[in-house]
């Protein structure tokens, strides 16, 4: 059982995630960075915390993380990422600093969590019919939301089909489709849950 995190709880919101930042960078503990972790990208959940967490560099310690060896560090670091891109300066702050690309990696990842919130990262990181980031809309990207579309999940699967309707044109889905060189066979889909026998 992972210990809670060492945190006065009278220093106000700013001071608790001073601390957790503090504790994520001095711990040598896997497990205590796992919950430092996943506690940062819950209060990213919350927009009332969007300032305190780009002021603690928060976002930058997300985009850190996803090139972690450790599988829940990547999955709760683009948790967070997925939680704070609906605002306007965390998204820009994210595609300014190069986080597209660990992004897109995140979409090779065994587990499923982590390629659902990268999937919907890039969509908040997209405007449809934009072209403004087209490495958003490569054609590895949209190829592997077309194999995520054949998906037997059926979050994955809705979540392909939405970015590809509403990201891509015809003729990207379309180009896709008839590609020889399938750059994106070699992501594997995600592990899902097997179902509990009874």
């Amino acid at each position: 059982m992972a210990q809670k995190p060492k945190v006065d709880p009278h220093v106000g919101r700013l001071g608790y995630l001073q601390a957790l930042v503090t504790e994520f960078q001095e711990t040598e503990s896997q497990d205590a960075k796992e919950q430092v972790l996943a506690n940062l990208a819950n209060f990213a959940y919350d927009p009332n915390n969007y300032q305190y967490l780009r002021q603690l560099q928060v976002l930058d310690l997300f985009l850190d993380s996803l090139s972690e060896e450790n599988e829940t560090l990547v999955e709760f670091a683009i948790g967070g990422l997925c939680n704070l891109c609906p605002d306007r300066a965390n998204k820009e702050h994210i595609l300014q600093t190069g986080g597209i690309p660990l992004i897109i990696n995140c979409l090779s990842s065994p587990n499923e969590e982590t390629v659902l919130s990268a999937v919907t990262t890039i969509m908040y990181l997209s405007s449809p019919g934009s072209g403004s980031h087209p490495e958003l809309t490569a054609m590895p990207v949209v190829q592997c939301m077309l194999r995520f579309s054949l998906s037997a999940n059926t979050r994955l699967r809705n979540l392909a089909q939405i970015f590809l309707e509403d990201f891509c044109s015809p003729s990207q889905v379309a180009e896709a489709r008839t590609w020889r060189a399938h750059s994106a066979l070699g992501i594997p889909l995600p592990r899902t849950e097997a179902p509990q026998q009874p």
